[in-house]
């Protein structure tokens, strides 16, 4: 199969749902997606888990073992249909709460479905 840019564009996202696609991943099936994200301080990160369970969003908080400058992450899950602008959509507007208190996006995962 050739990829199509179109639905799989070359950048990091891209190239995931190119992969999970190439493991025979039903694209068109709903499920789980995390997003991570990684603050400098705990009191941001609870702050950012604050306005996600405001807005009924599923939030872990952990500590990421791998940065001693950004020691907290935040996952979110959210169920949605694993399609290249759903995914960048949202997580541009993780983004835009995450921002104002120094939180940086550490990336997306799903489980691949058959």
């Amino acid at each position: 199969m050739t990829r199509d840019y179109a639905v799989f564009p070359n950048d990091a996202t891209g190239d995931v749902l190119w992969g999970m696609s190439q493991q025979g991943d039903d694209l068109e099936q709903a499920r789980e997606v995390e997003f991570a994200f990684l603050f400098a301080s705990e009191e941001n990160a609870l702050k950012f888990g604050e306005l996600l369970l405001f807005n009924r969003q599923k939030v872990m908080l952990s500590d990421n073992e791998d940065s001693a400058e950004y020691p907290y992450e935040i996952l979110v899950s959210v169920s949605l249909v694993p399609h290249y602008q759903d995914i960048i959509d949202y997580q541009a507007l993780l983004m835009e709460h995450a921002a104002p208190l120094q939180g940086l996006s550490d990336g997306w995962c799903s489980q691949v479905q058959h």
